[in-house]
């Protein structure tokens, strides 16, 4: 989920939601949106690359940006207005343990643009950095 185009402001969720994009039955403000709001931090690659799914569903870019490496962060994070995330399926994870600085998380994000659907599937890397999980890059299988 490297390029996607630019931001206007977080889609209004709130607690009364079903789940949040992430997939977790858990409304979006207990669940991603405690980590976009800076209250909380990811645990996990898993849990980081849920919250960023759910960041470019609401299209949160700050948080995109504060959640990937300096390294490889892009200037700004574009949206297209036609781009709807739907859901998010994690495939597999390795490593990203509690005594672990590095690990990986393979996923299928499902999307519809200009009401199309579609799907991403892609093996991100992640590393710790001061402390806290980061995206690194993330290689896309376009098959």
């Amino acid at each position: 989920m490297a390029r996607h185009p630019r931001r206007s402001r977080p889609s209004d969720r709130g607690a009364t939601d079903p789940g949040c994009p992430c997939g977790r039955p858990a409304a979006y403000d207990a669940c991603c949106g405690r980590l976009h709001r800076g209250e909380a931090t990811a645990a996990t690659p898993e849990e980081l690359m849920r919250s960023r799914f759910s960041a470019f569903a609401v299209r949160d870019e700050a948080y995109l940006l504060r959640s990937w490496h300096p390294d490889t962060r892009p200037p700004s994070v574009e949206f297209d207005p036609a781009l709807r995330w739907q859901r998010l399926e994690i495939l597999g994870s390795t490593d990203g343990g509690a005594f672990r600085n590095e690990g990986t998380v393979e996923f299928r994000a499902h999307y519809t643009l200009r009401g199309r659907p579609g799907r991403l599937h892609e093996n991100s890397r992640f590393t710790r950095h001061d402390g806290a999980w980061v995206y690194v890059d993330g290689v896309v299988d376009d098959a």
